[in-house]
């Protein structure tokens, strides 16, 4: 199955294009940051250096491996759905369960490797950006040397293969198994990433607006909430599109599709939640906190300026993998639509109608997950506001909302619409008589 697994990526690399790119960009931004946990324990190099240096790698690499996995699961699970009927054929053939696993697994760790051996050279650049950005703001000494080492090599490659295998695993897992109500695991991990997000949020009331672990709280919190809520959204749209009104043919034909399509579209809804709820929270409460310093007269600390950073990488990183998420699989999505749309025009659908109906699907999806994400950002940010200045709902938070929803909003429109106008270049009878 290993020899399988090679020969297939080997002669049909197109399908894997969106599994590299989500594994080279998050190596490339693991490897950066892990590169200054290697440049902290140089010798020589001060306390309050070595402090910032080994707590920008840590927070911001956890939240790389995360999103890491997520991404490559996203490309995985729409690459893995695809090849149902390449996978069954070779199940008819004699293929065990196990053999099928270790042959979509190899692949994934494949492609993973050489998506990590690309990108070593970009994580070198990108770490000694980020070393000379902490040393002009004044967070590192001038006479620290940048250094890549193991400890940026291992969490590198250790991450990305660990999360190609796992993510392989699951998606074939979900694709293959039986469809039905969905699984307790997800559930389960719904309400219980709801529950610790409720409790971390509430515990902001127990600080004191001068307490330097004021953000840590509700931003968690905010988190977990977002997390949650991505969890549980596809079920929610699931449910509203029950008693949705559709006006007009496109309204009728994009409801119809939704409502058959929703699993294909979980990941989608989950990136929008993730997004907007941790991109708002953090910029929000950031921005709270910016302006409550300025307004006091005092000088940021050290310690206000790391946190400052690592929020704003953060969400940078955030930003980034979700554009690539969605984008990967919004394209892979649509034009695995080609035969669907090539019906609808047999049917009587003029490419109008068909991109129309793509339009409102892909506005129905983003304000299901941009609404999820808005109630889990503003459960983090409320508490914070309040305990910090006294307000319920800060003026920031609006821009910094709308800039969130409309660049949500551009990434989903625009990647499902140009890919749509693509496919349906291809005449209907091409479209529909072409291998699903």
């Amino acid at each position: 199955m290993l020899v399988l697994a090679l020969r297939s990526v080997r002669h049909r690399p197109g399908r894997f294009v969106a599994t590299l790119l989500s594994a080279f960009l998050g190596t490339a931004i693991v490897m950066a940051f892990g590169s200054l946990r290697d440049t902290a324990g140089r010798p020589g190099v001060d306390e309050v250096s070595s402090a910032t240096l080994t707590t920008s790698a840590e927070v911001v690499g956890g939240y790389g491996s995360l999103l890491v996995f997520f991404a490559i699961a996203s490309a995985l699970t729409v690459s893995v759905r695809q090849r149902s009927r390449e996978l069954e054929l070779l199940r008819c053939s004699g293929a065990t369960p196990a053999q099928l696993r270790r042959m979509v697994v190899g692949e994934s760790v494949a492609v993973a490797l050489l998506g990590a051996l690309l990108a070593v050279a970009p994580a070198v650049l990108g770490g000694r950006a980020l070393l000379g950005a902490f040393q002009d703001s004044g967070q590192v000494a001038r006479s620290v040397g940048y250094r890549f080492g193991p400890v940026a090599l291992a969490c590198g490659v250790g991450v990305t293969s660990l999360a190609a295998a796992g993510a392989a695993f699951l998606a074939l897992r979900r694709v293959t198994r039986r469809r039905g109500r969905p699984g307790r695991g997800r559930t389960f991990l719904a309400r219980a990433a709801l529950a610790a997000g409720a409790v971390s949020v509430l515990s902001t009331y127990a600080f004191s607006a001068t307490d330097a672990a004021l953000m840590a709280a509700p931003a968690f919190g905010a988190i977990l909430l977002s997390a949650g809520g991505a969890l549980s959204v596809p079920r929610l749209l699931a449910a509203l599109l029950e008693w949705c009104p559709a006006g007009g043919a496109c309204g009728w034909l994009a409801v119809r599709t939704l409502r058959r399509r929703i699993d294909e579209l979980a990941g989608t809804l989950m990136s929008l939640t993730l997004f907007t709820g941790i991109a708002t929270a953090t910029l929000s409460m950031q921005a709270v906190e910016s302006a409550a310093v300025r307004s006091s007269g005092l000088v940021e600390s050290v310690d206000a300026k790391n946190l400052q950073t690592l929020n704003l990488t953060v969400v940078g990183i955030v930003v980034v993998f979700v554009c690539v998420m969605l984008v990967n699989s919004l394209y892979a999505a649509t034009t695995y639509r080609r035969r669907e749309f090539g019906q609808q025009r047999l049917a009587g659908a003029t490419p109008g109608q068909v991109l129309g109906a793509v339009a409102v699907e892909g506005a129905i999806v983003t304000v299901a997950g941009v609404l999820c994400g808005t109630v889990a950002a503003l459960a983090g940010i409320v508490p914070f506001t309040m305990v910090r200045g006294g307000a319920v709902l800060p003026h920031e938070a609006l821009g910094v909302w709308q800039a969130v929803a409309a660049l949500a909003a551009a990434v989903v429109l625009g990647t499902s619409l140009l890919t749509a106008r693509q496919v349906l270049r291809t005449p209907a009878v091409d479209a529909v008589a072409a291998p699903a």
